[in-house]
């Protein structure tokens, strides 16, 4: 099977494997990793923030923000279709009481003209608003990168009214790659920004949070209460640092191959690219009714050795990665065309 169902099936190389098992390692909980604690601070410094704390999950990463940022029983904002919202449980509420007001954005950003009159009134009859949540890139909007300014803007108008900015940026790498924008000025605006390295980088686990040095101790504390705090965590760290600094300049390649996927989905007067065109490594497809649905079009590309996931009654998704070969990628391109013919 070519496996394109998430860039978070990939595999350890040879060469990460080798790093994981020559890892120095120690007790992170009572002492210091040494693996670990490098790979903190080369995420903070490739980021540009002052301290950054690793975690097994991006929804960990992203629950401590949130927890952190806000006051038990205030709410954050986010966009509808984020991450944080659809792909988390409804941790914010479960685990720290917070509400989420989600606002459509336009393909998954979020401008300030969907912001206005968002925050609540100041008085004993409403939920206090607290936090500004954005995704970049957007997960469920295909990979899309959101523009700067709009970011910039954002995060300028939250600040204005008094509000925490956080980034989910469990896909960051790319978007730096494709804009060829440094992580760090893409980060700039946020108070804390989550990465992971479990996906296009491909390590085996592990997500890092970023920010000052003293939310940072905050979101140490959370982690130990969500169970996320690991002994000899360097043997996994290893995997992720090694990934840091190998694998992030050949995401572009990804997006190559995930432009093939769009261009052939493209080719079919049934198929049509989520938001218009590939920004990254996912490849959102929406369905003409006509032809049938998401379910449908995920079986007969099984059927032809494709995997995928359907995400929603009309599309699919499909994501490249570092263990998808360019000849892998020609053939599901065939098989897509041949399949909305």
């Amino acid at each position: 099977m070519i496996d394109l169902r998430s860039d978070t099936v990939t595999l350890p190389t040879p060469e990460m494997r080798l790093a994981i098992a020559n890892a120095t390692l120690g007790d992170a909980v009572i002492d210091v990793d040494p693996t670990l604690e490098k790979l903190e601070q080369r995420t903070a410094e490739i980021l540009g923030k002052e301290a950054a704390v690793f975690m097994p999950s991006g929804s960990m990463t992203n629950q401590v923000a949130v927890r952190v940022h806000c006051d038990r029983g205030n709410e954050f904002i986010c966009e509808a279709d984020c991450h944080i919202y659809h792909y988390e449980q409804g941790a914010f509420a479960g685990l720290s009481g917070l509400v989420a007001k989600t606002i459509a954005g336009d393909q998954g950003v979020l401008r300030v003209e969907h912001l206005q009159g968002a925050i609540n009134p100041t008085d004993d009859h409403h939920v206090r608003t607290e936090l500004l949540c954005l995704e970049n890139t957007h997960n469920r909007w295909g990979g899309r990168i959101a523009p700067q300014d709009d970011v910039v803007e954002a995060c300028w108008w939250a600040s204005g009214q008094g509000l925490k900015t956080h980034l989910d940026g469990a896909r960051l790498w790319n978007a730096a790659i494709a804009t060829g924008k440094s992580e760090a000025e893409l980060c700039e605006p946020f108070d804390s920004v989550s990465v992971c390295f479990s996906k296009g980088l491909g390590a085996p686990v592990g997500s890092a949070l970023a920010g000052e040095e003293k939310f940072v101790q905050a979101a140490r504390r959370a982690r130990k209460l969500f169970g996320g705090a690991m002994r000899q965590a360097g043997i996994v760290a290893a995997g992720s640092l090694h990934a840091l600094e190998s694998h992030r300049d050949r995401l572009s390649l990804d997006h190559d191959h995930a432009k093939m996927l769009g261009d052939a989905a493209e080719s079919c007067s049934v198929f049509s690219i989520r938001g218009g065109d590939v920004h990254t490594n996912i490849v959102a497809i929406d369905i003409d009714p006509s032809w049938g649905d998401g379910n449908k079009l995920q079986k007969h590309l099984a059927d032809q050795g494709i995997d995928c996931f359907a995400i929603g009654p009309q599309t699919i998704r499909l994501v490249t990665h570092l263990n998808v070969s360019a000849e892998q990628i020609e053939t599901a391109c065939r098989v897509l065309r041949d399949a909305g013919r």
